[in-house]
Parts: C-alpha cells; sequence; structure tokens
C-alpha cells in the first residue's frame, strides 16, 4: 500500500524519510488541522478542571468528611480553590522558555500525560478530614504543573503550524475553548458531583489518555527551537515572587484579629511587600542574565506591552464576574424562584450558560475576521461590549427578571469572544519566532495571575460594601424572628466573608451562622422560616447589590482600559531568526500547510495579504 493510500505522508518538515509516530507529516495540508483539535482538546480539558473543581467543592468536602467553613478549616478550602490558578500562573512562563529550547511539543505532550496520571491519582485520595484536603491540595498543585504545560505551549504550536492568513481564526478556536471551558466546567461538574464526588476527577482520564496518545503520535515540531541554559535566579526569583504576591492576596480575604478581612495580618503584609520586592529582584537578574526566561526586552514592543496589559486588565473583570454571580444567583436568586440550597451550585451552572454560548459564538468568528480587517479594532470592541454588560448589570435588580439577566451575560460572553483571539493574535505576531513559547507563556500567566488576583480584588471591595450593612440587617431581622439579641449581635458581627463563602459552595447560610443549638431554642415555625429559602435571600438582597455596585463600577473600569490597551501599535515580530527552508516547505505552505518560521511575523493589525510567505 502506498504512503498515500494510508493517509501518511514522509514525516518531518523537510526530510526525506518516513516517519512512522505520526499519521501524517508536518508539510501535510491537514497537519494544521491536527495541531488545532488536539491543542483545543488540550486547553479544554486545563481550564474545564479549574471550575469544575470549583462547583464541586461541597460535594468533595462531604466527601471527605469537612466543614470547609470552620475557621480551621478555611485554609483547605482557600488552597484547592486557588491553588491550581496559583501554580499555573507561576509556572507558565517557565515551561513556554523551556518549550522554546526543548521543544514545545516535547513539553506539550508532557504536560497531558502528567495531567492525566495525577487525575488518576487524585480519584484515589483514601484519607478524610485534613488529611485528606492535604492529598487533594498537593496532587492538584501537581496536577497543575501539567495544566501549565498544556496552557504555556498550546498557542505556540499553533503559531507555528498555521500561516499568517489562518492564525487568528485557529487561535480563536483555541482560546475561546480555553475561556468556555472555565463555565462549561461549573455544569458538568455540577451534574457529576450529584453522582460521586471522585467522578470530578475520573472524567479527566479517559479524555487525558485519548489527547495524549494523540499528541504523541501526531504532533510534530515544527517551530524554531532555540538551544540555552535554564535561567535559574530568573525561576527562583519569579516563582518566589509571584507565589508570596498572590498568597498573599489569597489570605488577605480572610478575617483577622477582629478585622472583617486580614490586610492588617503581619504575615499577608509580609507576603505582599515582600513578593512585590522579589519581583523587582526578578527584573534586575532578567536585565542582566544572557538567556531570560522572561525576556524583558518583548516588552520595548508598544503591541505586545499593551496586548498583555489588555490580558491582565481583562482576566480580572472576567474572574470577578464568575465568582460574583455565583454568589448572586446561588445565593440570592435561586432561592428566592424555589430552588434548594443543595441544587443551587448545578442550577447555577446551568443559568450561566448564555456566558458560554456568546463566547463560542463570538470567538471563532472574531479570528477569522481579524485575520482580514486587523486584530485591534476586535479586541477594543469586545472589551467594551464587556464593559456595556458590566452597566447593564450594574443597574439589574437583586431579584431580576431571567430573560435581562441572560441577554446581558450572552453580552458579555460575545464581548470576551471578541477580544479573546484577537488580543491573543496581537501578541503572538510581536514577537519574533523562536520567542512565541516564552511569549505564550506570558500571556498565560498574565491571564493566570488575573484570576487569582480577581478573587482577591472583588472579593475584597464585596466584603468592605457588606460590611456597613450587613450587619445591622443581620441583627434586626434575626431578631424579629424571635433569636435571643445576644446570639443575633454574635452572628451580625461575623466577617461577611463567611456568609459569602457560604452561599458560594450551595450551603444555607442562617443554619450554618447560627447552628443547631441556636435554632432548638426557636419555634418550629421560626426554625422552618429562618432555615428556608426566602429569609436570607431578602435579607441581604439590598446589602449585596450595594457591594456589586462596586464591583461592577470597578470591572467597566478594567474593560475600558483593557480595549485602550489593545489600541497601541507597535512593531512586526523580528526578523527572521532561520536560514531558508527546502522549497517544498514553501510548497506546503502556499497549499495551506504549517507557517514558515523563517519569515517575518506580521504585525497584529495588518491584514492577511501582508503575510504571504516570503519566497
Amino acid at each position: 500500500m502506498t504512503t498515500e493510500k494510508r493517509g501518511l505522508v514522509p514525516g518531518g518538515a523537510g526530510t526525506g524519510h518516513r516517519d512512522r509516530r505520526t499519521w501524517i507529516g508536518a508539510d501535510h495540508p491537514r497537519y494544521k488541522w491536527v495541531t488545532l483539535t488536539n491543542t483545543t482538546l488540550g486547553m479544554l480539558l486545563a481550564t474545564i478542571n479549574s471550575s469544575i473543581v470549583l462547583i464541586s467543592l461541597p460535594g468533595i468536602f462531604t466527601g471527605i468528611r469537612l466543614d470547609p467553613l470552620q475557621p480551621a478549616n478555611v485554609s483547605y478550602l482557600l488552597w484547592i480553590l486557588m491553588g491550581y490558578m496559583l501554580v499555573t500562573a507561576v509556572l507558565v512562563v517557565a515551561l513556554g522558555r523551556l518549550g522554546d529550547m526543548l521543544g514545545r511539543v516535547r513539553i506539550y505532550n508532557a504536560g497531558f500525560l502528567v495531567f492525566t496520571l495525577t487525575s488518576v491519582v487524585l480519584s484515589l485520595d483514601p484519607f478524610h478530614g485534613a488529611a485528606g484536603a492535604l492529598w487533594l491540595i498537593g496532587w492538584r498543585i501537581a496536577q497543575a504543573v501539567g495544566g501549565s504545560m498544556l496552557m504555556a505551549n498550546s498557542a505556540a504550536i499553533l503559531t507555528d503550524a498555521f500561516p499568517a492568513r489562518q492564525r487568528g481564526m485557529a487561535l480563536g478556536v483555541n482560546m475561546v475553548a480555553g475561556i468556555a471551558g472555565s463555565f462549561i466546567g461549573l455544569v458538568l461538574g455540577g451534574f457529576l458531583v450529584t453522582w460521586n464526588w471522585r467522578s470530578v476527577f475520573w472524567v479527566n482520564v479517559p479524555i487525558g489518555l485519548a489527547g495524549t496518545v494523540w499528541a504523541y503520535r501526531s504532533l510534530r515540531e515544527t517551530g524554531v527551537r532555540k538551544p540555552g541554559r535554564t535561567d535559574w535566579w530568573g525561576n527562583i526569583t519569579f516563582a518566589a515572587g509571584l507565589t508570596a504576591l498572590l498568597a498573599g492576596i489569597t489570605y488577605g480575604i480572610q478575617p483577622y484579629g477582629g478585622h472583617t478581612m486580614g490586610w492588617t495580618n503581619p504575615w499577608v503584609l509580609a507576603g505582599l511587600i515582600g513578593g512585590a520586592v522579589m519581583l523587582a529582584v526578578f527584573c534586575l537578574v532578567e536585565l542582566k542574565v544572557p538567556e531570560p526566561m522572561f525576556p524583558l526586552h518583548l516588552f520595548r514592543n508598544a503591541a505586545f506591552a499593551g496586548g498583555n496589559a489588555a490580558t491582565l486588565l481583562g482576566a480580572v473583570a472576567r474572574g470577578g464576574l464568575q465568582f460574583m454571580l455565583i454568589i448572586w444567583l446561588q445565593g440570592i436568586w435561586l432561592p428566592l424562584h424555589g430552588y434548594d440550597y443543595a441544587d443551587t451550585p448545578l442550577w447555577a451552572g446551568i443559568y450561566m450558560l448564555p456566558l458560554t454560548i456568546g463566547f463560542l459564538l463570538a470567538g471563532p468568528v472574531a479570528g477569522a475576521l481579524s485575520d482580514k480587517f486587523g486584530a485591534r479594532l476586535f479586541a477594543a470592541a469586545g472589551f467594551v461590549v464587556m464593559a456595556v454588560s458590566f452597566a447593564g448589570l450594574l443597574v439589574l435588580p437583586s431579584d431580576f427578571s431571567y430573560g435581562v439577566f441572560a441577554v446581558l451575560v450572552l453580552l458579555n460572553g460575545l464581548g470576551g469572544g471578541l477580544f479573546a483571539a484577537p488580543n491573543t493574535a496581537i501578541v503572538m505576531s510581536s514577537v519574533p519566532a523562536d520567542a512565541r513559547g516564552a511569549a505564550s507563556g506570558m500571556r498565560a500567566t498574565f491571564q493566570n495571575a488575573g484570576m487569582v488576583l480577581s478573587m482577591g480584588v472583588f472579593f475584597s471591595l464585596m466584603v468592605a460594601g457588606l460590611s456597613g450593612t450587613l450587619p445591622h440587617t443581620l441583627a434586626s431581622g434575626l431578631t424579629a424572628q424571635g433569636v435571643p439579641a445576644g446570639a443575633a449581635h454574635t452572628v451580625a458581627v461575623l466577617p461577611p466573608v463567611g456568609v459569602l463563602f457560604a452561599a458560594f459552595l450551595g450551603y444555607n447560610p442562617v443554619r450554618h451562622l447560627l447552628g443547631p443549638t441556636i435554632l432548638a431554642h426557636l419555634s418550629p415555625s421560626a426554625q422552618a422560616h429562618l432555615t428556608g429559602r426566602e429569609f436570607f435571600p431578602h435579607l441581604v438582597a439590598q446589602p449585596f447589590h450595594d457591594g456589586l455596585v462596586v464591583v461592577f463600577s470597578l470591572a467597566i473600569v478594567m474593560s475600558l482600559a483593557a480595549a485602550a490597551a489593545s489600541l497601541v501599535r507597535g512593531r512586526d515580530g523580528g526578523p527572521p531568526t532561520a536560514p531558508a527552508a527546502p522549497s517544498r516547505r514553501a510548497a506546503a505552505m502556499a497549499d495551506g500547510g504549517p507557517a514558515r518560521q523563517d519569515a517575518p511575523l506580521p504585525s497584529a493589525g495588518s491584514r492577511a495579504q501582508d503575510s504571504r510567505p516570503a519566497p
């Protein structure tokens, strides 16, 4: 049987031998679609995993027999919630740089394998209580290493494989899959955790195995590899600085010393100040070492700097939206409309589906159109649309009409889809070919750090907004139902973050705050009313809305600033970094094959006709 009949071509770019590891060679016109489908699967797996655990936390903690809202257990809750995102924020740059040195496909494939194996180990948690939580935290951190390998190199692999005239479309599909995965995980986790909490990790295994085998069999190294030395001091100072800074922000939302938040905690201050100082040292190190992991000279290109600034601002705005909408739905709107607290995590994911649909509709379209008309206007327009949707949510009453809410979150999703691919194209098209792995990692760092930062910023703003009105509202509402004044005052002065976490996890906040002892002294009718679906939502609706005004106002400002950053223009991706490839490589390019790595990249705002391969 001939090679063509078996669907194989001689493997390897510019090689003359058959590579038995691949189904099609890197020069085959269909190879770029293989990279798109596989990297999209990898991004989906990595991002679904972050939110699938988010929505499944009540079932997970019930499974390991641990109350996450006990003061001694809040740290376990925060690390299971935030550990994965924190580790990915720290590692993606180093792993992107490693991909430039050792091969992007090699690091990406290893990421699929690590992710799949750790999913198996997570599902086998043999412990209960604190030991069970530590098992999950430790292996989630290991799983985040695999997720970082996938996220750091997927965009670079796509940029290598696709010609510039189709790159926006490919990145659009990949990026929207990644962003939409965080919302798909909410629904998937809600379904799975009602069956068995371990299934939240089982679901990764068959997908991960298929993706791992497929990646090892089909993906080829087509990019420019830049051998070099590992920047150990850069890696150490960056990891220490960013970890300390993000951990300080995470712990800052916990109460401390009679305060509603922990920003006066010496350990939190040490993390924030020490992390900032260590990051400053990291910048000095990167300016001195000959082969930095974080090539700061790339920021001399205004388009690269502006694109990354827009990525960070957009991630903060989107992350805050996700957390606030979950609390809004689970703590107020769904109970007011007849849903039990135990069912609210699942239905919150379902009612947020318009957000995902908006991403899925706008992302690929914006990517394809930006290939023809330029990326900057699409990226900026996406952020403006997001700002408009935040303004609509800001004026929406707490007990809203779902039709209006669905339109606003759909609009927000459309805005997010409009900017995702063009924003990535701005960043990736502004760097030379041999720096794409590092650039992809840097973009992912800003995105993941923005998600962690958003939780600290938006939870702090919400707690600050609730602190002014919630204590009085709680005390008067509880005493009106027969709760003794002393007990009502004790509950009212508790930090509002406990109420937010209870609503976020789908617990009945009043039952948790009062406890069985106080409830036992009340009449059956008072108990039923206090722990029913409507008492707490009616009680906190106005204080919560006051906090939302502050939160969404900041999100509007960030979205408009991101739109302005997206319009910054810079120079092209730089001079050629490798000698011209053989002519059959150019022929494959003309036939729609993978992009030439030796040709300079077009600027992010250029049109398709400006990106023809060099002869």
